[in-house]
């Protein structure tokens, strides 16, 4: 076949066209992708990429090494720390167990095992220690004496505290006050009581007093000097309850109102809604509510109820606050007897029985056969303890409460029903505490 048919056959301007084509596109790659400086951006670019990200691997390591330096750190401070606090503990328990061991060694040498005995024993030592310096809590624990006394008994423990900051507060206003005026200085006693807790050791003191000996019914007067620790819904100072015809109680009904009864009659009546009311500086805010302070402020409470022949009629029965005359009903105190026996202070004494305990302290509780009037009244408040009743005329009771020490309560009335001190399920560490006032 001849050239000039193969090229009519297969085209041969098509197939220069297609060589053209390839030989372009070749260039064009050529230029695009093949140059020299083209690579070497591209491979320069991938260097810098690489050294960016060993910078901040190394950054990392560094940072890295240095937090864990620190952890290191930290945790060997930790184990002094640690040490130390040990070693703290250790002297603080070693003082606290040379302590028990005294006092358990003083336990062998009783003639008879009795808490009553070791209970007051550490407080006196510990309060010595303590001197007049309010202490806190912790403070407070470090003493060995406390410490002890807290494990023998939590509730006991926490009252003694609260108590003897409350005395080192007052003891030391009451010094600076006689220091002031150039006296002696005198100590006035009170007994505290625990009232309702949750762990059976209410405290309280059992007398033979019974209202109905000494016909109240015809003329009376209750005097008594109270500093409410807690204050809370029926809570009784001291009294005797048999049945709701007779009644001798001296309380709070709530933390708002009185509550003072004798006979069939409840007086249960807010301070503020008093004939007159008790002010403001007596009373703490709660809520809508005026309540007694619980900050260690003592209240001079007085019922009075006039004499009168029989029971025929109704008499006149008073509250008085603090010197002044606060409420006045007319009430017939009717009936008496029953077999509950002798009043009972720091609760009242229901078929005798503990009941309704207050947490409060009580000083010279004075009990009248006749009524006394507004200016005897006046006098005993102002007088506040220095006031004596023994020997008065028509006194059935007194208990000063001014022992300091023992488990007896004094009646220096020529009656002589002295108080014994009680505890709910025989728990003598649960005793009232003597403090000064």
């Amino acid at each position: 076949m001849s050239l000039e048919l193969l090229k009519e056959r297969f085209g041969h301007s098509g197939v220069i066209k297609e060589a053209d084509n390839r030989e372009k596109l070749h260039e064009k790659f050529n230029v695009q992708f093949n140059t020299k400086s083209d690579f070497k951006s591209i491979k320069d670019q991938h260097r810098d990429e690489l050294e960016e990200k060993e910078r901040i691997i190394e950054n990392l390591e560094t940072e890295t090494s240095e937090l864990t330096n620190e952890v290191i750190t930290l945790k060997k401070d930790k184990a002094v720390l640690l040490n130390e606090l040990k070693e703290s503990r250790w002297m603080e328990d070693k003082v606290h167990l040379t302590a028990k061991k005294l006092y358990e060694d003083k336990i062998k040498t009783m003639s008879y095992v009795d808490s009553t005995e070791l209970i007051p024993l550490l407080i006196s030592v510990s309060r010595k220690k303590q001197g007049n310096v309010r202490l806190s809590w912790d403070k407070w624990l470090k003493i060995s004496e406390n410490k002890y006394l807290f494990q023998i008994n939590q509730s006991i423990a926490k009252k003694v505290f609260k108590d003897t900051n409350l005395l080192i507060e007052r003891n030391v206003s009451y010094i600076n006050r006689k220091r002031t005026r150039g006296g002696d200085v005198d100590i006035n006693y009170a007994l505290t009581f625990s009232g309702n807790t949750d762990d059976a050791s209410e405290s309280y003191a059992t007398t033979d007093f019974n209202p109905d000996t000494y016909n109240l019914n015809l003329g009376c007067t209750v005097s008594y000097w109270v500093r409410p620790d807690e204050v809370g819904n029926t809570m009784f100072a001291f009294g005797r309850y048999h049945s709701n015809n007779e009644r001798f109680v001296f309380g709070i009904n709530r933390k708002r109102q009185a509550y003072m009864s004798i006979g069939q009659n409840q007086l249960k009546k807010s301070w503020v809604n008093m004939d007159t009311p008790v002010e403001e500086s007596l009373l703490v805010q709660d809520g809508s509510y005026w309540n007694l302070k619980t900050d260690g402020t003592w209240y001079h409470f007085v019922v009075t109820y006039d004499d009168r022949a029989d029971t025929s009629s109704g008499a006149d029965r008073k509250l008085y606050v603090n010197g002044v005359l606060r409420q006045t009903d007319n009430i017939n105190w009717e009936h008496t007897g029953g077999g509950t026996g002798g009043m009972y202070f720091g609760a009242r004494n229901v078929s005798n029985a503990y009941n309704n305990g207050w947490a409060c302290a009580l000083s010279e509780v004075a009990i009248y056969d006749t009524a006394k009037d507004a200016t005897w009244v006046s006098s005993v408040y102002t007088s506040d303890t220095k006031g004596d009743h023994t020997g008065a005329n028509n006194l059935v009771g007194y208990w000063k409460f001014n022992e300091g020490s023992g488990t007896t309560i004094t009646d220096h009335s020529v009656n002589g029903n002295h108080g014994t001190f009680g505890a709910i399920s025989g728990n003598t560490t649960a005793y009232p505490i003597w403090g000064e006032r």
